[in-house]
């Protein structure tokens, strides 16, 4: 009985060969759980050509010498580690150690959080630059004063982004790591979505660094430092204070603006451009919390399940509060100290970050399982 079913096996295996090769390749590509057994090393290689043809990525399993060619071929050969021959070995792309199947889930879960930490590193990073270019964009299409620098620009740049970034590297798997559709090979790194959320991500952090050097200068009142408040039209028409009849400002925080008003936008602006730019550094703080995951949820995978991204926060804003509070370099960076209440208007400005990334998390969620959906619609109907 057993003689007559591997005649019959082999038989549909030399069967299958002998076909042409458009019939063959129907095969495969309507085929469902197709077993081929007792074949040649010839056809191994034949399989992996037409399964590469066909758009697939194909892995190869194998131990011995005949292997070799088609482990070299496939996308992923994968090789014994404890059975295997140095030569197949050798032309594998993977070996397995410890000769069990299971481990190559596990390996293909570790490359998955291995992209996803690099896109998360470069999610953070283009979001981030995109913000600080919006927001020296807003500044000059409004007319108003600079609100960041060029040395405090350098400084978030050059320090307190590295922290957060470097830390991304080490972002834990997403619970449903596993549950999300394989990437396809011509998948680009930043797609349309993912670069749609770079902008909307990086306009919101240009608004809020700009609107908050606004705000302080038009409707600010709790720091009790006495400086004059102005309208909108003032502020994006300063370069024509000295044209303004009967322009005064009140003297605060030891400045005297009574010979030259206009200093006001310049010299006096030093607490708005302190604010605007903890508003950034704030902001792409909470932006690599956004970074812990795709399209996990905060909820989902709190700041804690990485915490080298809390000490690397930690260290970035200990940083800032030096240059913020040490007077040698707060003249360097032109910046002075916050008091309570403007901290609590930096984070005012700053939070509605994470709420945007959460909605933008939410879409990407939805938009993951409509593609799963439709690729397992896809496959049904190919092999009903």
């Amino acid at each position: 009985m057993m003689a007559m079913i591997f005649r019959r096996v082999l038989s549909l295996v030399v069967s299958f060969f002998a076909l042409p090769i458009e019939k063959r390749k129907e095969y495969l590509a309507y085929g469902h759980g197709m077993v081929f057994s007792r074949t040649e090393p010839k056809h191994k290689q034949q399989l992996v050509k037409m399964l590469k043809g066909l758009g697939e990525i194909t892995a190869m399993t194998g131990d011995g010498v005949n292997d070799a060619p088609a482990l070299k071929q496939a996308d992923i050969g994968i090789a014994m580690g404890i059975t295997g021959t140095e030569v197949a070995k050798e032309a594998a792309d993977m070996v397995l150690a410890d000769d069990n199947f299971a481990t190559i889930v596990a390996a293909v879960e570790e490359g998955r959080a291995i992209y996803n930490n690099m896109q998360a590193f470069i999610r953070y990073l283009i979001s981030s630059n995109i913000g600080e270019v919006a927001a020296i964009f807003l500044t000059a299409a409004l007319g108003l004063p600079e609100g960041l620098i060029p040395v405090q620009l350098l400084w978030v740049n050059l320090v307190t982004d590295g922290p957060p970034a470097t830390a991304l590297g080490f972002n834990p798997p997403d619970a449903d790591i596993m549950k999300k559709p394989p990437r396809r090979s011509d998948d680009a790194l930043i797609n349309g979505w993912v670069f749609f959320r770079y902008m909307v991500v990086g306009i919101y952090v240009g608004f809020a660094c700009v609107g908050i050097f606004a705000y302080w200068y038009m409707y600010y009142e709790a720091s009790g430092d006495g400086h004059t408040l102005i309208t909108y039209d003032q502020l994006t028409h300063w370069t024509k204070c000295h044209e303004w009849e009967n322009f005064t400002v009140n003297n605060f925080d030891g400045m005297d603006f009574s010979s030259d008003p206009c200093r006001y936008f310049t010299d006096g602006k030093k607490t708005a451009s302190t604010l605007s730019l903890s508003v950034l550094v704030a902001i792409e703080m909470f932006n690599a919390l956004n970074a812990l995951s795709e399209d996990g949820s905060l909820i989902t995978m709190p700041p804690w399940s990485n915490p080298y991204l809390m000490i690397a926060m930690v260290v970035s804003f200990v940083m800032h509060f030096v240059i913020l509070y040490v007077d040698v370099l707060a003249n360097t960076f032109s910046v002075i100290p916050l008091d309570l209440n403007e901290w609590l208007m930096v984070l005012v400005f700053s939070l509605p970050v994470i709420l945007i990334e959460e909605v933008l998390k939410f879409i990407g969620r939805r938009m993951h399982a409509q593609e799963l959906k439709q690729r397992m619609d896809e496959w049904e109907k190919k092999t009903q």
